[in-house]
């Protein structure tokens, strides 16, 4: 139903109460009211709990050798996945005997990103699930299910968060400290050590380096890499 539709019994409403005073104070209410339950409905993700529902493959960008970075649309450029910061998803294939395969996958984006959802992926060899999304183009459909997960980050949960990550142990953290930086009300501060074997391992390394550029009172990222050239640093702190 349509705001509108919350709202088309008011003249009616009117010429049955003549009374002015009463009149406003009741369309307040009813209007609060439409725009309380509106919003609710409007707001519900798109996720479903016990059952996949297949989401379309609109962008897939190579991010390093082994990993990719995936945005899938929703129906409405106005819909939510709802997803709470902190949960993640499971997502299904088939593997080489053609058997289901099912794993957990952290997002990187929230509820705050109309329209779609992102992934970031490594896809190992050999690896069930990985060829699933090896093999995944523009415009295929991946099923998803969720939420899942027991732990909900909520605002103000903590006076600063100590994050180490390791490879695409990213991601999940990621989700975190993006969903605090949007949020002006969030005044929680993060410290992020990530390590990578080499520089070109580190995923996501130019929103974090965002981050920490835009907010720097806030966030702080230091990248560790086992093997280094000449030309780069072992650790460095923006």
């Amino acid at each position: 139903m349509s705001f509108f539709g919350f709202t088309e019994g008011i003249p009616q409403f009117i010429r049955d109460h003549p009374y002015p005073i009463g009149v406003a104070t009741a369309l307040g209410a009813i209007f609060l009211s439409a725009v309380y339950t509106y919003k609710r409905r409007r707001s519900k993700g798109c996720l479903d709990p016990t059952e996949f529902k297949e989401f379309r493959l609109i962008k897939k960008t190579q991010i390093s050798p082994d990993t990719a970075r995936f945005k899938f649309a929703l129906p409405t450029p106005t819909s939510v996945l709802g997803l709470p910061v902190g949960q993640h998803v499971l997502c299904k294939g088939k593997d080489s005997d053609g058997e289901d395969v099912v794993r957990p996958y952290a997002l990187i984006t929230g509820d705050f990103d109309l329209g779609y959802f992102e992934l970031v992926v490594k896809m190992y060899p050999g690896g069930a699930m990985s060829r699933n999304f090896m093999e995944l183009r523009e415009g295929d459909y991946l099923p998803v299910k969720g939420p899942k997960g027991t732990y909900k980050y909520k605002p103000g949960q903590v006076r600063a968060f100590g994050m180490i990550a390791g490879g695409s142990g990213i991601t999940p953290m990621f989700q975190i400290i993006r969903a605090i930086l949007k949020n002006p009300k969030d005044k929680t501060k993060v410290h992020l050590i990530y390590g990578n074997r080499t520089a070109n391992d580190i995923l996501l390394k130019e929103d974090l380096d965002g981050f920490a550029e835009q907010f720097p009172n806030r966030f702080t990222v230091y990248y560790v890499v086992s093997e280094v050239s000449e030309k780069i640093q072992i650790a460095s702190s923006l």
